[in-house]
């Protein structure tokens, strides 16, 4: 797992890089939709630190508003892919052509220097690795391993690659944390109501005057 706090324009921002996959990454920038929708791109600096954090290219490249709501609109229509291939849905057509269009730009490019690998691209070359991240799941034995993470508040998708497909959470640290603290008071409490009423039972009949 890779996590990473950045100090941008807006504050504190906290990326997290822990679903295996590119796409799945970037969907997870807007957290619990439909209840806080906490979005963590607000900036165009929230987007190019993202992008460099995530290591897709080595620097990140000049984002503009325009380009951050293209990348926006793009998250939410992989967003309505995924989750049509968690819930067996047919995808939507108007997000099949969003996506199928950003996917045909040339992704970043790779180039071999005596220091290693590198990788360069615009934003637009980014938003095509996952678009067609995005696309290879329907074709992938990623597809069948596809869950929603069990926190009622979490709205995150993740691979399952557990052994027997297990997994719960989308991460252990946050969502797992929290959900093993939960069944912790709740077996706390259903201890100290047993043993409050073995005591009440044990205690003797007052008597009568």
């Amino acid at each position: 797992m890779h996590t990473c706090r950045i100090t941008c324009q807006n504050g504190d921002v906290h990326f997290e890089f822990i679903a295996d996959r590119p796409v799945l990454d970037l969907l997870s920038t807007i957290a619990e939709r439909g209840t806080r929708d906490d979005e963590k791109l607000q900036s165009e600096q929230d987007l190019a630190s993202w992008i460099e954090q995530s290591g897709i290219v080595d620097t990140a490249p000049p984002v503009t508003n325009q380009a951050l709501e293209r990348a926006k609109a793009l998250r939410e229509a992989m967003f309505r892919l995924v989750a049509s291939l968690i819930e067996h849905q047919t995808p939507s057509a108007t997000d099949r052509a969003l996506v199928n269009a950003a996917a045909e730009a040339s992704p970043p490019l790779l180039r071999l220097d005596d220091d290693g690998l590198h990788r360069y691209g615009d934003v637009d070359a980014v938003l095509a690795l996952f678009a067609r991240d995005c696309l290879d799941l329907f074709d992938s034995p990623d597809r069948a391993a596809l869950r929603w993470c069990a926190d009622p508040n979490c709205t995150r998708p993740f691979n399952d690659r557990s052994r027997g497909q297990r997994r719960r959470w989308c991460g252990m640290k946050g969502c797992g944390d929290r959900a093993k603290a939960a069944a912790y008071r709740r077996r706390r409490r259903t201890a100290l109501d047993n043993e409050t009423a073995q005591n009440t039972t044990r205690q003797p009949n007052p008597v009568a005057r």
